[in-house]
C-alpha cells in the first residue's frame, strides 16, 4: 500500500498536464488562459507556504494584533503610524465588500466581533462563513509579498523629499469615490462619445 501510494505521489510530482483552453474569441481564449496560469501561480504558491482564510481576512486578524503594539507607542507619531497599518491591513476586506454592493465599515466592524480569524464574509453570498471551508483562501506568501511591498513602497514614500500625484477636479462634477458600484475610480463610468 505505501509503496503505491509513493509510486503515485511521484507520477504527481514529476508528471506533466496539457490544459486546453477554448474559446469565443482570441480575448476570451488570452483571458482564460491568464486566469490558468494565476491559478496554477496560486497553488504553487500555497503549496510552498501554506494558506490563510481568504478576503482578505488574514490581514484584518493582523490588524486586531496591533492593539497590543499601540499601547507600547512612546510618542504620538508612532501611535500615528501603527493606526494607520491598522486602516491599511482592513483596507482590503472593507474594498471587497463595498464592490460586492455591502457596506465596507459594517462588514470589517461584524468580523473584528468574531473570536476567531477562520470565520470571514463571503461577498459572493453575503454571508457569514468559515473561510476555508467554504473554498476561500489565499496563500500565506501572497499576502505576505503583498504587506511586504505595501512597506516597501511606503518606505520610499516617506523618504522621498517630492511627489508628483494627479488632483481630482471638483468643478468638472465627478462623483464622489466608491458611487459607480465596482470599484471604478471617477470618471470611468459609461461610454459617452463613442455614438452608439
Amino acid at each position: 500500500e505505501k509503496e503505491k501510494l509513493q509510486e503515485r505521489l511521484a507520477k504527481m510530482q514529476g508528471g506533466v498536464a496539457v490544459i486546453k483552453v477554448g474559446g469565443g474569441s482570441d480575448v476570451e481564449v488570452g483571458e482564460k488562459r491568464d486566469r490558468i496560469v494565476d491559478a496554477l501561480n496560486a497553488t504553487k504558491a500555497a503549496v510552498e507556504s501554506g494558506i490563510v482564510p481568504g478576503g482578505g481576512n488574514a490581514l484584518l486578524w493582523a490588524s486586531r494584533q496591533l492593539e497590543e503594539v499601540k499601547t507600547q507607542c512612546t510618542n504620538m507619531d508612532q501611535k500615528m503610524g501603527v493606526e494607520i497599518i491598522e486602516r491599511a491591513c482592513r483596507a482590503p476586506t472593507r474594498a471587497i465588500a463595498t464592490n460586492a454592493g455591502f457596506e465596507g465599515g459594517v462588514v470589517v466592524g461584524e468580523l473584528l466581533k468574531q473570536e476567531t480569524s477562520e470565520k470571514g464574509f463571503n461577498a459572493a453570498t453575503g454571508e457569514y462563513v468559515q473561510m476555508i471551508q467554504a473554498g476561500i483562501m489565499d496563500p500565506t506568501k501572497v499576502v505576505r509579498t503583498a504587506l511586504t511591498d505595501a512597506f516597501s513602497v511606503s518606505g520610499l514614500l516617506m523618504t522621498t523629499e517630492a511627489m508628483v500625484t494627479d488632483v481630482a477636479d471638483d468643478s468638472a462634477g465627478s462623483m464622489p469615490p466608491g458611487s459607480m458600484g465596482g470599484g471604478m475610480p471617477p470618471g470611468m463610468g459609461g461610454m459617452g462619445g463613442m455614438g452608439m
